[in-house]
């Protein structure tokens, strides 16, 4: 049975407590990143809040990538569209206001990341079956989920899942009191 707690929306009145200095010491972007995402790549991040991520992601694909930052939330993208404002990433990142059910994206990545977000989705199966239509044959997902909103049954079910759709699981990293996964199209 899902808690009230599960399909809810960080609001946009806390994404100040997503963007803390004492967060990039436990979950470092560019540390938890490095491994998947190169200079040159196209990389989304969905449900990007206030940019915790995505502002790492746009440094890291350099000036010849591009990063799609993914919110339901006009205003989480506002923030994130004032972080880059008159800087070198401003060309670097894109912005896209998702419908809640569906993404609505027509290119394909490289690299995708869901960070703390994928318990927040009504119907998993459709939003994950979304994202695979979005991976380039050569792409990698990164999808990494709170203990503390998600057990290790309801991880374990995303995964099933997962390989339902035709994904592969090729490693488990460990990211800070966090149950994660990188897959691939298989």
């Amino acid at each position: 049975m899902k808690s009230p707690e599960r399909n809810r929306v960080c609001s946009v009145e806390r994404a100040g407590a997503l963007d803390i200095s004492l967060r990039k010491l436990l979950q470092n972007p560019q540390k938890i990143l490095k491994p998947f995402i190169k200079e040159g790549m196209t990389v989304a991040d969905l449900g990007c809040g206030p940019g915790f991520f995505t502002i790492e992601m746009a440094k890291m694909v350099g000036n010849n990538g591009k990063v799609t930052a993914v919110d339901l939330q006009e205003g989480m993208l506002d923030i994130v569209r004032k972080k880059v404002k008159n800087s070198k990433l401003q060309n670097i990142v894109e912005f896209h206001n998702c419908l809640n059910d569906k993404i609505g994206l027509s290119e394909t990545f490289n690299f995708i990341l869901i960070f703390y977000m994928l318990h927040e989705v009504p119907d998993q199966s459709a939003f994950l079956r979304e994202v695979f239509s979005l991976l380039k044959p050569d792409g990698k997902v990164l999808i990494v989920e709170p203990k503390f909103h998600v057990s290790k049954t309801d991880f374990s079910n995303s995964e099933e899942i997962l390989k339902s759709i035709g994904f592969d699981i090729i490693e488990k990293p460990k990211v800070f009191y966090s149950r994660s996964v990188v897959i691939r199209k298989r």
